[in-house]
């Protein structure tokens, strides 16, 4: 050792250089293969982060083609481009095609794209896992759903989702048949009905998305639906089918679903709504409308240990002419048919009816001014009964002749005298003790009745009882 080190400050003293220790020839060729393979893996990388597509488009295609399949095997689905950007953990699909296998339904989507996948569960994980999805969110665009087998279709023109925030908002939402109603009814010998349904925003708030990805418990704190139309047509002119199931009541159509369902508030801004029911083969119909419709539904849930009640709040104007507003308490709890329903009328001319009973009821009001009008009606079991109260004066009505829509025939003529001078009250105002005739209301629910004829038959009966008929 200390040679050694004598050796070394001598050549340092007589500036001698040290000699240089050689690297071995097959070390080098070792150095070389490990720099060389670096090289390689960061070319790899950097090819990967500019075009990861081109290596993951066919791999994603097949992870995900693979998870639907097992899930929904009587279904298909295809994809059109992928392409993944990793920075923002990031995926977007130019275009999806589903289709069940039995073409009862098929639907596309123009742009599909996700966010926050924690794509080491998702793809370490043979079994689905919320965990996965729980920072996810969606933007998806050009909506398109045709359930070939009840000929309607869905369309939304885009829909946002996010996990982590609980929400979900839809625009441009559209409900109809697929088919034009002439189409729909003639398609059938018995009465049918076409709905159709169009929303500008939905925004749903407290949506816990667990339960929905599982399916089994749907729970939301609250919707707002912004600027809705509803459009119902019934075509009176063919028998209701005896054999089919009478259409289901609020009530009995949240019981009827397996899944837990829980909304506490749904809030309706400007709707409107269209009840048409039309008697003849490309003849125009008998038209209702409400329009300007501002309600909040509180409360719809089912499966409750104990009875729930259902509670909407709704105003809006009859025809354009007069501000209704109405109140219905509908228990949940219960399979039977049970509700009670309240409300007023504002001033109106009730001419303005006329769209609706010249075609439904051959009747048409000549004149009459009504100044209020409030019922209170209580359903048990699918049999209403209550009490209509209406302030006017002035009412004139004249019968119509089925096929003409004429008030001239003679038949007419006799039918309209009669109900004058035996029948109508042309005008009920309070007397000098305040008191006014009073409307009974006795209505049973009908097999064919939909809700929302029964609640407008039954205060139809009691609005005949106070003008005499």
């Amino acid at each position: 050792m200390k040679r050694t080190k004598i050796k070394y400050l001598r050549q340092v003293i007589l500036k001698k250089p040290i000699r240089e220790r050689r690297v071995p020839a097959h070390g080098r060729k070792a150095l070389y293969i490990i720099i060389s393979v670096v090289m390689i893996l960061l070319l790899f990388v950097f090819i990967f982060l500019l075009f990861p597509q081109t290596y993951l488009d066919g791999y994603i295609k097949n992870r995900v083609t693979d998870a639907f399949a097992k899930a929904y095997p009587e279904y298909s689905i295809r994809f059109a481009d992928v392409n993944l950007n990793i920075l923002k953990n990031r995926i977007e699909f130019d275009s999806i095609y589903m289709t069940r296998l039995d073409s009862a339904f098929e639907g596309g989507i123009s742009s599909f794209s996700i966010a926050g996948i924690n794509w080491i569960k998702f793809l370490g994980k043979k079994k689905f896992s919320y965990k996965s999805f729980n920072r996810v969110s969606l933007d998806v665009e050009g909506i398109v759903l045709n359930f070939n087998q009840s000929q309607n279709q869905i369309r939304c023109g885009r829909l946002q989702l996010s996990v982590p925030d609980s929400e979900f908002v839809a625009y441009a939402f559209e409900y109809h048949p697929s088919i034009t109603d002439e189409q729909l009814f003639a398609e059938s010998k018995f009465r049918n009905t076409s709905y159709r349904l169009y929303i500008s925003r939905i925004d749903i708030n407290g949506l816990v998305y667990s339960g929905l990805l599982y399916g089994n418990n749907y729970s939301i704190h609250s919707i707002n639906i912004r600027d809705a139309l509803i459009d119902i047509l019934v075509n009176m002119d063919k028998p209701f089918d005896t054999q089919s199931p009478s259409p289901l009541m609020p009530g009995e159509a949240l019981n009827s679903i397996k899944d837990t369902i829980c909304v506490d508030s749904i809030k309706v801004i400007n709707g409107s709504l269209n009840y048409k029911e039309r008697y003849e083969v490309g003849a125009k119909p008998a038209l209702l409308t409400f329009n300007n419709i501002q309600a909040v539904v509180y409360r719809i849930a089912n499966h409750t240990r104990l009875q729930d009640t259902t509670v909407i709040q709704a105003q809006g104007n009859l025809m354009n002419r007069s501000n209704m507003k109405l109140l219905l308490s509908i228990p949940t709890g219960t399979p039977k048919f049970s509700l009670n329903y309240s409300g007023s009328l504002q001033e109106m001319e009730v001419s303005s009816l006329n769209k609706f009973l010249e075609i439904s009821e051959h009747q048409r009001i000549k004149s009459g001014l009504l100044k209020y009008s409030s019922f209170n009606i209580n359903v048990n079991s699918g049999y209403a009964a209550g009490l209509v109260s209406a302030e006017y004066n002035d009412l004139s009505i004249a019968a119509l002749d089925k096929s003409t829509g004429s008030e001239k025939g003679v038949f007419n003529r006799i039918s309209s005298f009669i109900s004058k001078t035996f029948f109508l009250k042309a005008n009920n105002m309070p007397d000098k003790s305040g008191s006014i005739r009073i409307g009974v209301i006795k209505y049973r629910r009908k097999p064919d009745d939909t809700f929302f004829q029964f609640v407008w038959f039954a205060l139809r009966g009691g609005i005949l009882n106070v003008i005499g008929f």
